[in-house]
């Protein structure tokens, strides 16, 4: 059955820009949510800025600016993280809007008919020096349940516990540092003790609907000796908020509206028509509808919230409760908290400024996910060595590995591999309801894990077959076909499986499958030909890794641009210093000289350029080199009676089998160059960039089709 989703993550305060945490949150929903549209759902996939509250109102009075004006500057990032890590939501809000005053108001008078809220005459904490009631969050002390020091006032990041602020002990303000003294103030609470409340929790969180800890801790919650304590939904002014209706002076706690800006922001998405390509209900018609699933993906951190006054709120208001709340917990790095100042700290902005693939960490941190509370790591070496394995080394090998046998001898067509032994071994089928099931559970990393085992047979297969050697024989010119079209359909498989997880390199492989966007239901009906075949991704520079965890560099206009280079990528024959024909790279004033880019650069006239024999070169082999940890050793056909060897030092960017039967171009005149590890008989071209910071990785030179082994490049 069609299913209908309304899908949110939890609401970034406008005071910052995103950070990793913010963006490993909305990879995982992000893949959800992609997931179901592949299945043919209908989803309604929304967010918005936490606009509201005392330190936005505090922040902006520091820099001299009026809160809106603030929160507009924080909105105007948030576009370029959210499509540079292709995150597909359907509508972006803030909690400073219309629609949430209408919609904060109105639970919030529905919640007061329903005897919900009360009024209390309460002592609260003032700053003396600050002149004003402090929030929660500007009262600091010893927490009272476990005596932790320098916690909140509303809960301890210790133990976890919740109280009033007036509960600290020896508390102070952030504001000032002063002493807070007690005022007595009227306030407004949500009557979470009451027992409809309580009874109505207990059977919404235990009733399977939550993960096991997320239910253990509302049962403790629940259970506990103080029971759950009425919730504090009023401020008093100055505040930057929502205005309690009837109330001068009051406005609604953030916490109260915050939460509410998910309806909001669906609602200003149905205002705006963008959900009638879907239904053609209202707002309140969809958001009433028994049949429409409500999911949120949220941190550890704000369970409290999200399970007990979410829930209740909008229950006691009538409006349907979420039917999950999904909670994952915190993204360290090399098992370490987060910090700038010691190095561990991954701004988003600049691992996509400095040239990195977003779906690199879109693959890792997917990865890394499962259905439990538990916190993922970023490894950088564990980074770099599972995308450059599984995704070039395993998936991208198969296509560049069978298309350009495909390409060579049958013009890309594919047989019908329906009925082929060898396809039906693979157990498509049943790999596909596996990785639906972990996907649709969210256990991420065994869905990937699943994929890559099956890609890891797709590739054995390949190498069992030995397409080179079958190429040679026109007698098993069948086989090949069946061989490669075999690869090809696990290709397309394996497309359909990562493709919620990499969107962009599954449109790009879509093209190569002559595909229209790839929809689950393709699953088993590979396409009867495919196009060209064009490089799908690059391998992770671990270079760009120490760029990401490097302090920024100069002010913009004081570095100098990034410039390619072309460049010979062997440690073949002369012509380049030693460090060169260690590295593969030339360096240096051969370098510029070959890239044309240093001021001063040698030029040379068409005689000199016509002495450099370039041939078209056809890889049919390649291996490690024993002993080397940047240097393949190919064997090249370029059209003479015998092949010849080059050692090229670019083991970094391409494994060897994903070589094999490739074009590319070759210096044929070079002199032999005797090294350790043999006689290197040219030098194979390819390009790179000066700056490691930009598109990372060596790009080995291909002609066009139609091009053939010992052609001329003139």
């Amino acid at each position: 059955m069609k299913r209908r989703l309304f899908v949110t993550t939890a609401l970034p305060y406008a005071n910052g820009s995103f950070h990793i945490g913010h963006i490993m949150e909305y990879i995982q929903a992000d893949v959800w949510v992609r997931f179901q549209r592949m299945r043919g759902h209908e989803v309604h996939f929304v967010c918005a800025d936490d606009a509201h509250g005392a330190p936005i109102m505090l922040k902006a009075e520091s820099e001299g600016v009026s809160p809106e004006e603030l929160v507009g500057r924080i909105a105007a990032e948030r576009p370029r993280y959210l499509s540079g890590f292709h995150i597909s939501f359907d509508n972006w809000h803030s909690t400073h809007s219309p629609e949430n005053v209408e919609l904060s108001q109105d639970i919030y008078r529905n919640l007061r008919a329903a005897g919900l809220v009360a009024e209390r005459t309460i002592e609260q904490f003032y700053d003396p020096v600050k002149g004003m009631f402090l929030p929660d969050r500007y009262i600091k002390g010893e927490c009272p349940k476990c005596g932790a020091k320098d916690q909140y006032g509303d809960s301890c990041e210790v133990c976890g516990a919740v109280y009033a602020p007036t509960d600290l002990r020896n508390p102070y303000s952030t504001l000032s540092g002063a002493a807070p003294v007690m005022r007595q103030s009227e306030h407004f609470f949500f009557r979470l003790s009451d027992q409809r409340c309580v009874d109505y929790l207990r059977g919404w969180t235990q009733s399977g609907r939550l993960q096991p800890e997320v239910a253990n801790k509302a049962r403790e919650w629940l259970e506990g000796d103080q029971g759950l304590g009425d919730w504090d939904i009023s401020r008093e002014a100055p505040y930057f908020g929502i205005p309690i209706p009837d109330a001068p002076g009051k406005y609604f706690y953030v916490w109260l509206d915050a939460p509410i800006g998910y309806l909001a922001s669906l609602k200003n998405h149905f205002d705006k028509g963008q959900a009638a390509a879907q239904t053609d209900q209202t707002f309140e018609q969809f958001v009433a509808d028994p049949t429409v699933e409500q999911y949120h993906f949220i941190g550890k951190d704000i369970i409290y919230f999200h399970t007990l006054f979410w829930p209740a709120m909008l229950h006691f208001s009538g409006r349907k409760a979420p039917d999950n709340v999904f909670v994952h917990g915190f993204i360290t790095v090399s098992g370490e908290k987060m910090s700038k100042s010691r190095g561990t700290g991954i701004s988003p902005l600049r691992y996509l400024d400095i040239g990195m693939n977003p779906e690199w960490m879109r693959y890792y941190i997917a990865a890394k996910l499962n259905a439990r509370v538990e916190d993922v790591d970023f490894n950088p070496d564990d980074f770099v060595a599972r995308v450059n394995s599984d995704l070039v080394g395993k998936y991208v090998n198969i296509a560049s590995r069978a298309s350009s046998f495909l390409a060579r001898f049958f013009d890309g067509e594919l047989v019908d591999v329906g009925k082929l032994e060898a396809w039906q071994a693979f157990e498509e089928p049943r790999h596909s309801q596996e990785i639906a099931r972990c996907l649709e559970g969210r256990e991420f990393g065994r869905a990937l894990r699943t994929a890559m085992e099956f890609a890891d047979r797709v590739n054995q297969h390949f190498d069992a077959e030995k397409p080179w050697e079958l190429a040679k024989d026109p007698s098993q010119r069948r086989r090949l076909h069946e061989v490669c079209s075999v690869s090809v359909a696990g290709f397309h498989a394996l497309t359909i499986w990562l493709k919620p997880v990499l969107p962009d390199l599954a449109a790009r492989a879509e093209t190569f499958l002559g595909c229209a966007p790839l929809r689950w239901d393709d699953l088993g009906a590979p396409p009867a030909r495919v196009a060209r075949y064009e490089h799908l991704m690059t391998r992770v520079d671990p270079k760009l890794l120490d760029a990401l965890f490097e302090p920024a560099g100069p002010a913009p206009g004081t570095t100098q641009p990034a410039t390619a280079k072309t460049a010979g990528a062997t440690a073949g024959a002369g012509g380049k210093s030693a460090k060169a024909a260690k590295t593969g790279v030339a360096t240096g004033a051969a370098a510029s000289a070959a890239a044309g880019q240093a001021p001063g650069a040698a030029t040379i006239s068409i005689d000199d350029f016509a002495k450099v024999d370039l041939r078209v070169a056809r890889i049919v082999a390649a291996e490690a080199v024993e002993g080397s940890d940047k240097l393949l050793r190919l064997t090249l056909d370029c059209g003479e009676s015998a092949p010849r060897t080059v050692f090229a030092g670019i083991k970094a960017a391409y494994a060897p089998d994903q070589l094999v039967g490739r074009l590319t171009v070759m210096v044929a005149n070079l002199a032999p160059r005797k090294m350790k590890f043999g006689l290197s008989e040219g030098m194979v071209l390819a390009a790179s960039f000066d700056d490691p910071s930009r598109a990372p990785g060596i790009f080995l030179l291909s002609p066009d089709d139609g091009g053939d082994a010992g052609m001329k490049v003139r």
